[in-house]
């Protein structure tokens, strides 16, 4: 099992930030998320942006093209996958994008505007992302503000927090949330090719950080559900859980090495749309 060392801070080096949306029908909110961005950027932290259309079904592309447009942003780009590859393959997407670009970290920030920048800029001032190899936003952890998400969603995902925590062997306060920060350099061995494209892509990784011995920290945040739609079936997804639970205890190591997407892909390319550079060469 490769285990990377964790990262030591260097107060000389200049750390580079990629902040990723993954966007998916998310036309009304994708320039609140923009918006987010303008003043995350603001705060005297050396990030850019990337936004990731998965083939979405409305005016996704163009809005977020608008936005990006007007936006206040060292760099910026923005591409449309070439199929629909699910959030997991637009995760596989843009770690390989930071990768080949110099980013040392990426922070995921979901494209439906309920997540908020905010909550991890002061760590990032701070230099808390280079401690570690995983920052991960909780909904459920001590301190976290839930506003319009339903009691029975709260009590689903607490209570597979506990399972997924016991099988993981270490107390796991969100398996998935739309906010998060990994540093670039874990995925260089592209262990986390094989797991699904869909939804579940975020359980697979949580498990697969823990397995691989990553540091992670969890930290509260603020969600929100207002005017998003979730792609997300309680019962469907509750189903998937248990499947993928089932096979994590049944085998692990087998597990851990197996493929689990449903289309194989040698490649997960995609198409720039935009980019800032564009933007100064026409003006």
């Amino acid at each position: 099992m490769a285990t990377a060392p964790s990262p030591s801070p260097c107060p000389t080096a200049k750390i580079r930030i990629l902040i990723f949306v993954p966007m998916y029908n998310c036309a009304r909110q994708i320039g609140r998320v923009v918006s987010q961005c303008e003043k995350a950027c603001a705060a005297g932290v050396d990030l850019a942006v990337l936004l990731i259309d998965n083939r979405s079904r409305d005016d996704t592309l163009v809005a977020a093209r608008t936005a990006l447009a007007t936006a206040a942003l060292p760099e910026a780009w923005l591409l449309q996958n070439n199929d629909n590859y699910g959030l997991g393959g637009s995760h596989k997407v843009a770690f390989g994008f930071a990768r080949d670009h110099g980013f040392d970290h990426v922070i995921v920030l979901h494209g439906d505007d309920q997540g908020s920048l905010a909550d991890i800029v002061p760590l990032l001032v701070a230099g808390e992302h280079v401690l570690v190899d995983a920052l991960l936003g909780a909904r459920f952890q001590p301190g976290a503000r839930l506003q319009g998400y339903s009691l029975l969603r709260t009590v689903a995902n607490r209570v597979f927090n506990l399972v997924f925590s016991a099988v993981a062997g270490r107390r796991l306060y969100d398996l998935g949330s739309g906010l998060n920060l990994f540093r670039t350099a874990i995925f260089d061995d592209d262990w986390h090719l094989r797991y699904a494209d869909d939804l579940t892509f975020n359980y697979y990784l949580i498990l697969g950080l823990v397995h691989h011995r990553r540091t992670l920290r969890f930290f509260p945040i603020t969600w929100r559900e207002d005017d998003q739609v979730s792609n997300a079936k309680l019962t469907s997804q509750g189903q998937r859980m248990l499947r993928l639970l089932a096979g994590r205890v049944g085998s692990p190591r087998a597990f851990f090495a197996g493929e689990h997407r449903s289309v194989v892909r040698d490649a997960y390319p995609a198409t720039l749309v935009w980019h800032s550079a564009m933007a100064e060469a026409a003006a």
